[in-house]
């Protein structure tokens, strides 16, 4: 099968856009031309980002979308490929983070973090990839995370969950080859974002310390949710006939000082 080009009109869905990496990807597509369709839970939030990218001349639209739901999932997906046509680009980053020792958090606590990260993320896949198959073209981009090749304590679930999602990423790819769909991972390291920002200070102080010990926070430099924005952008422009499957973003350390300068 010829490898069918990108079309001019490519209309996005990013699941996850209230806020953080989400929030930033759909600013990134929306002011690079993209029609950008908003979706998560918290609709006031993804209204206003809406008006924002639409007053900035963009085209954007808001859907509610709660992926621990499949029928909210499938209504947001129907919802925001009638406003905007067949969606050519979807990016699956809905998630949340909960911390604590794997001997004492509870089931329900794991398996919550499970369902957001791996069965929401795998959600959305289901409900947009047929349409991207009969098509033969369209990108699919999880946002997984660097902890699936470096865990780290304290976070058994979301590292379960986020390795999940490189073994799905892995099986999806070889499927879809010959399809002329392409599916690809970003891995954020360390990134500034309200993701985390409610968890309890003693558990996060000893949750550090910890990754201290086994040389998991090297530096105190953070990413931008913008640098991830712009390599998922990176993986889906890819011309055809080049497939960017796997992306790693770290934040870069502080510049030791030289001397005087």
């Amino acid at each position: 099968m010829a490898l069918i080009p990108h079309p001019e009109r490519r209309p996005v869905l990013v699941a996850g856009a209230s806020s953080g990496i989400g929030a930033a990807t759909a600013e990134w597509f929306a002011a690079a031309g993209y029609p950008v369709a908003l979706a998560a839970r918290r609709l006031d939030v993804l209204d206003e980002l809406a008006d924002k990218i639409r007053a900035a001349g963009g085209e954007a639209v808001a859907v509610r979308m709660d992926v621990t739901d499949d029928a909210s999932v499938v209504d947001a997906v129907a919802r925001a490929s009638e406003a905007l046509g067949g969606l050519e680009i979807v990016v699956a980053g809905a998630g949340d983070l909960a911390i604590g020792l794997t001997h004492q958090i509870t089931p329900d606590e794991f398996a919550a973090q499970i369902d957001i990260h791996l069965n929401g993320a795998f959600r959305i896949y289901r409900a947009t990839i047929g349409p991207m198959i009969e098509r033969g073209r369209g990108d699919f981009v999880f946002i997984g995370s660097d902890v699936a090749k470096r865990p780290r304590p304290w976070s058994a679930a979301y590292v379960a969950a986020k390795s999940g999602i490189d073994g799905l990423v892995a099986t999806i790819g070889m499927e879809l080859e010959g399809t002329g769909v392409r599916v690809g991972v970003v891995r954020p390291g360390q990134t500034l974002t309200g993701m985390g920002m409610n968890l309890d200070q003693k558990q996060t102080e000893d949750m550090l310390n910890d990754w201290i010990k086994f040389g998991l926070a090297r530096h105190g430099n953070f990413l931008s949710p913008e640098h991830l924005a712009q390599g998922i952008h990176a993986m889906v422009t890819m011309p055809r006939g080049a497939h960017l499957r796997e992306l790693e973003i770290e934040a870069e350390g502080a510049i030791a000082k030289k001397g005087n300068h």
